[in-house]
């Protein structure tokens, strides 16, 4: 293979455009380097993979489009958690691809300077990583070069995945990180999202115990062989993830756990683990905190304005669960181009779509982890609704018809209403600035991202230094159509930072969460117990 990217130079300009200062990471065949787009001045990452020697120009061509089409894509879906892909150019026998800098430090560079995980941490990354993987796949999209290389933590412990649309550049079977590819990737096998839940699986596995679940055995074709046919190294430290590791790393990709069981999974080791268990990561830097529960409220009389503060707080799924504990995630699908390898299944049967269900419903789960695993934590019973009760807290059954385990202490703070049957709940405790606000709206408009912009947002920008953080993110709850937002304004004088998450029932009706907290106290253990737990039990009870 031609490695033109190990000859570059950096006193010259790749493509006549941008300049590259210094080599940041290397996996096999490929390279990433530190540089600069010469025509803006903004800072960039570029990524060179060496193409085959005979690879015709018009196959490459292709290849560069294709990484461009399908890096835009899945950035567009995941705002803030793709690296946007700018340019890519074949050159020098490499194909280049230019990202923006979002931030962060790779997972491999965390685990090498920090070692394992604790596990709360492990679940949280696990979980962002899920939330990407999950909006891929639902528009036919299969990463297939994930690895600890291609994840970024940032400091609030939100990640940045790249490397969408890079597989089968090469016509080789995971050349980059092949310690990571799936048994159907091993045996050069067309793949699907099946294949990336393998990498999550090998992800998840390496953040809790220390090192990867195979070892890399110096040559790829030698490490892809034992990825197929050595059994897997039991997991000592998972713990509480211990049945879900194994259940992601079954070599028949039909056995392996699907996206909603894997979630139910992750969520209960958040809202179950200790403070203790954060693990050795950086802390968040402060102003992690889900501000604006206060004072966004006062819109919410006006049409689907509640919609819209349901459509936050439950939204924490797993950028906010992630933001409160840092873990790391998954890395192992392939995307690769049709009619490059024979085909494989692109995912198990079962496997049905993004759609995902109460979050503490672990029945489900539990059937489907491996037998000789500990047995998980078991869940509430099914008449009772929520997650289980995390130590501390207990249940409180709301008369308006809803339930959520609120911190012991806590208590109602406040109670309005509105003509139609809207209302809106308040808990906290006496001089605790924290607050969790409960809305329930009957008018809300069909599109939960909608209420949030055109709706909830106008009356939040009047509000003394509103700024909302990132996009607003469709998403799903408890298998109903939801939405996320987060913001940070003043209140008080104080900088609050707020999250929310609404969730449409259905005939106009919806439910929204917003944790607030002052800013910098949002990355304090106890608040990130308390919105994981808000989130896991948080429900709409039925008759």
């Amino acid at each position: 293979m031609a490695m033109g990217w190990a000859q570059v130079s950096t006193q010259g300009l790749l493509a006549g455009r941008y300049r590259l200062f210094e080599v940041v990471h290397r996996e096999t065949n490929r390279v990433s380097w530190s540089g600069e787009d010469a025509e803006t001045g903004r800072p960039c990452l570029v990524t060179g993979v060496g193409l085959p020697e005979d690879r015709p120009g018009g196959a490459a061509s292709r290849a560069a489009a294709r990484v461009l089409r399908t890096g835009s894509a899945v950035a567009s879906l995941c705002p803030g958690r793709v690296a946007p892909v700018v340019d890519a150019v074949v050159a020098d026998g490499s194909l280049w691809t230019v990202t923006g800098r979002e931030g962060g430090v790779r997972l491999g560079d965390l685990l090498d300077r920090h070692g394992a995980f604790g596990h709360v941490r492990a679940a949280r990354v696990a979980l962002e990583l899920l939330a990407v993987l999950e909006a891929a796949h639902g528009q036919g999209i299969t990463h297939g070069e994930l690895s600890p290389g291609q994840v970024f933590v940032r400091d609030d412990g939100s990640v940045v995945v790249t490397g969408f649309g890079l597989a089968g550049t090469t016509l080789a079977p995971r050349l980059a990180a092949p310690a990571y590819a799936s048994p159907e990737q091993a045996r050069d096998e067309r793949i699907g999202p099946a294949a990336d839940l393998w990498t999550l699986g090998a992800l998840l596995y390496t953040m809790v115990e220390g090192r990867p679940p195979f070892r890399d055995r110096g040559r790829p074709e030698a490490t892809l062989r034992g990825v197929d046919r050595l059994p897997l190294r039991a997991p000592v430290r998972a713990g509480p993830l211990s049945r879900a590791v194994q259940g992601l790393l079954r070599k028949d990709y039909r056995e392996r756990l699907t996206r909603p069981v894997v979630r139910a999974a992750l969520t209960r080791v958040l809202a179950e683990g200790s403070e203790a268990e954060v693990g050795p990561v950086p802390r968040p830097r402060p102003g992690r905190a889900y501000a604006g529960a206060l004072g966004a409220v006062h819109s919410w009389g006006r049409r689907g304005t509640v919609a819209g503060t349901a459509l936050a707080l439950v939204t924490v799924t797993a950028a906010a669960l992630a933001a409160a504990q840092g873990t790391s995630g998954p890395d192992d699908g392939p995307a690769t181009e049709a009619g490059r390898r024979p085909s494989a299944p692109a995912s198990p049967p079962a496997e049905a779509g993004p759609t995902a269900p109460p979050a503490s419903s672990p029945p489900a789960a539990s059937s489907s982890l491996p037998a000789s695993s500990p047995p998980a934590s078991s869940g509430p019973a099914p008449s009772r609704p929520g997650g289980a009760v995390p130590a501390g807290f207990r249940r409180y059954d709301a008369p308006e018809g809803f339930s959520v385990a609120l911190p012991g202490g806590w208590r109602r703070l406040d109670t309005s209403r509105a003509p139609g049957g809207a209302y809106r709940v308040v808990f906290g405790t006496s001089g605790d600035p924290r607050t969790l606000v409960v809305t329930y709206s009957s008018r809300a408009g069909a599109d939960p991202v909608a209420v949030w912009r055109d709706d909830v947002e106008p009356g939040l920008a009047h509000r003394h230094g509103y700024r909302r953080i990132g996009a607003i993110r469709a998403t799903t709850y408890q298998g109903r159509e939801a939405a996320d937002m987060e913001w940070v304004a003043r209140a008080d004088g104080a900088r609050v930072r707020t999250f929310g998450r609404g969730y449409l029932l259905g005939g106009g009706r919806s439910f929204s969460l917003r944790w607030t907290t002052l800013a910098g106290d949002w990355a304090d253990p106890g608040n990130e117990r308390a919105l994981a737990a808000f989130l896991a039990t948080f429900r709409e009870r039925r008759g």
